[in-house]
């Protein structure tokens, strides 16, 4: 017997602020933010679309790596990176396979999956986050315990998990950090991606997927605390590597873009001229990054720590934060040396070795960065 649990789950719709109140939002869901585009691409795509879709494929990667359409709207990109690592993406979604975006911290996963379930869905409020205590009902489905002891076992005492509802609704689910979940709780999608259906034993009844259901996962297996996912589930995925920025360019691209998103949604005001130091940031993340300078002249020992576009990111904002409440609104080296430290240093003992030998035989002699040596060796101190 097949179950639907549309009358517990409600209105696929839980993106509580809706398009008008977005802007009153901190972080407005994508469906919220760019509720404009998304219109604009669904009223021009004549495109084929997959059952359930709100935009045909080509429309799903447009909204992600933006363009012009032929109205002259712009689509802003969302994700800078190889054009075909998102055709691959969003055609998987198309399949009755399940997507793992893979990828080192900081490599827009999460990013890329919520704008991907947004394109696709309209939603992407369907949403297990994964942690280390993540349990096996966030997955399937929990019980309102009032009912279950008063009534027992029911539709009623039901309640499903956002897998569960994309299931019954021809969805998107979303699932963060899958390896951060304990093998026994992530092997409990195997069923759902092999079978489309998920039993519910204690009602003898199931729910089977329909067609539009599918399952976008983040991973990644650099951090500690990570559990290996088993190669049954693993194969219940179409796997997808998001590689870090290829360039300086396009990293500081990348990060420019997002600390200009974050700094309207925080109210904070445009830094002039602020392109060189997001571009000073980058450059030394990415040569502690690789163990070697720009100019491939000298090698350099790496931190502990990722060091990630998402951590150069965080910098910056903070910087222009430091910048407008307590300097001249000019982002400056002083306004960002903090920041470096604390996402470089994260083992005070092996970190602060490393940070320190940079700073004397790299930044020190390195032409045109004088004020931030001062600036990185005054917080050092």
């Amino acid at each position: 017997m097949t179950v639907s649990v549309e009358d517990q789950a409600g209105s696929t719709s839980t993106s509580g602020a809706g398009v008008e109140g977005a802007e009153q939002v901190l972080r407005p869901h994508a469906e919220d933010a760019f509720a404009d585009e998304l219109a604009a691409l669904a009223a021009q795509d004549d495109r084929p679309r997959p059952a359930r879709w709100r935009l045909s494929p080509w429309a799903v990667a447009t909204y992600l790596l933006g363009g012009t359409l032929p109205d002259g709207t712009v689509i802003t990109p969302k994700y800078v990176g190889p054009r075909r690592i998102v055709e691959v993406a969003v055609t998987t979604l198309a399949t009755d396979r399940a997507l793992l975006l893979l990828g080192v911290p900081g490599t827009a996963k999460t990013w890329v999956s919520e704008h991907l379930a947004a394109a696709v869905s309209g939603d992407s409020t369907l949403l297990v986050q994964g942690t280390a205590g993540t349990p096996e009902e966030a997955i399937r489905y929990g019980w309102n315990y009032a009912q279950l002891l008063a009534h027992g076992p029911s539709r009623d005492a039901l309640v499903p998990s956002p897998v569960m509802r994309a299931m019954a609704d021809g969805m998107t689910a979303r699932v963060e950090e899958l390896t951060r979940i304990p093998a026994d709780v992530q092997d409990t999608l195997i069923t759902i991606l092999s079978e489309k259906t998920l039993p519910i034993p204690e009602l003898g009844q199931e729910v089977q997927a329909v067609r539009g259901f599918n399952l976008i996962a983040t991973a990644n297996d650099r951090d500690r605390g990570v559990n290996d996912l088993s190669s049954a589930l693993r194969r219940r995925f179409n796997t997808v590597v998001l590689p870090l920025p290829a360039s300086v360019e396009a990293e500081v691209g990348i990060v420019s873009q997002r600390v200009e998103q974050l700094g309207r949604s925080l109210e904070l005001p445009a830094a002039p001229d602020g392109i060189d130091e997001i571009r000073r940031v980058v450059t030394v993340f990415r040569e502690l990054r690789d163990g070697v300078t720009a100019d491939g002249r000298t090698k350099v020992k790496s931190p502990s720590g990722t060091l990630s576009t998402a951590e150069a990111i965080s910098v910056v904002t903070n910087g222009l934060a430091l910048s407008a409440h307590f300097g001249d609104g000019v982002l400056r080296p002083s306004d960002i040396a903090a920041g470096i430290l604390g996402a470089v240093v994260r083992d005070p003992a092996a970190d602060r070795v490393v940070w320190q030998e940079y700073l004397e035989a790299v930044v020190r002699e390195r032409d045109g960065w004088k004020d931030f040596y001062r600036a990185c060796r005054e917080v050092s101190a």
